[in-house]
């Protein structure tokens, strides 16, 4: 049986030639299956999280829930209570928690992942574009970051492609963790076209990559081939993120009347009994 459960320890800060307007902060993501990720912060530095996802914080850091994530400091309450409804509208909570370091030398928060999968970092000043995200996927990130709603345009691919007319959109240059079901890959694309089970896109590149759905080959393929009607399109050049178990798809498979739900027994008498 094999020990090691894969946990990452690997302290990263990333190196800049420019000037930052995000917090700049360490960080190590920890376990395997329920992830977590540790931010280590020094003095007057600052994460911002999404309300609920504290695991624990050492002693130094101060925090304080807001309306808003903090990148518009003269931003007015009525600014902060759209920026809140559109966060709502996207599944995260109304209210953003800040964490500071206030003390001396280095402090460390940490914040859980809400179910099991992976967390994956992205450092927003190497991508160099903003990111759109899928809705409840944002975890935390450096304050300075700044989320809002994103709308998608086209009818057909909010309607049936897994991800909704309702987007996350993600700007800054600091590190910015998301979180989503199973194991999150990442591909390149360079100038090409990569067809995507609907619900399984975590996140793309804002410019560069373009975000549609088509349908899943001929009729007889659409109602028996298992993939759905259709398929998820995302093409062009930019980095995408994919996630092999969507939530929703996880908890249908393991409902009672999940496909799963005879898989594992020993015989067919057995499954009327084992109730």
């Amino acid at each position: 049986m094999q020990i090691c459960k894969l946990i990452l320890t690997l302290w990263h800060k990333p190196k800049l030639n420019k000037i930052m307007q995000c917090h700049e902060i360490d960080y190590k993501i920890i376990g395997h299956d329920i992830q977590m990720v540790e931010v280590e912060l020094d003095p007057n530095e600052t994460v911002i999280a999404e309300a609920g996802t504290m695991l624990y914080m050492e002693d130094g850091i101060d925090f304080k829930t807001k309306m808003g994530d903090g990148s518009e400091p003269n931003q007015g309450l009525f600014k902060k209570l759209v920026q809140g409804a559109g966060r709502m509208i996207t599944g995260e909570s109304l209210f953003i928690t800040h964490f500071t370091h206030l003390g001396q030398g280095k402090s460390r928060v940490a914040f859980a992942a809400p179910y099991p999968g992976t967390i994956v970092p992205i450092d927003m000043s190497k991508l160099g574009t903003n990111l759109i995200a899928q809705r409840d996927s944002f975890l935390c990130a450096a304050f300075g970051t700044k989320l809002s709603v994103h709308l998608h345009q086209k009818l057909g691919s909010g309607l049936v492609g897994g991800e909704g007319f309702i987007l996350q959109k993600v700007q800054g240059d600091g590190m910015v963790f998301v979180h989503a079901g199973g194991t999150i890959i990442e591909r390149e694309l360079n100038n090409e076209k990569l067809r995507v089970d609907t619900g399984c896109i975590v996140a793309f590149q804002d410019e560069g990559i373009n975000y549609s759905v088509e349908r899943a080959g001929n009729l007889k393929s659409m109602l028996f081939g298992g993939e759905g009607l259709f398929l998820a399109t995302l093409q062009g050049t930019g980095k995408v993120w994919l996630q092999s178990m969507p939530i929703k798809k996880l908890i249908k498979q393991l409902s009672p009347i999940g496909g799963n739900e005879g898989k594992g027994s020993r015989s067919i008498v057995g499954n009327l009994f084992e109730r």
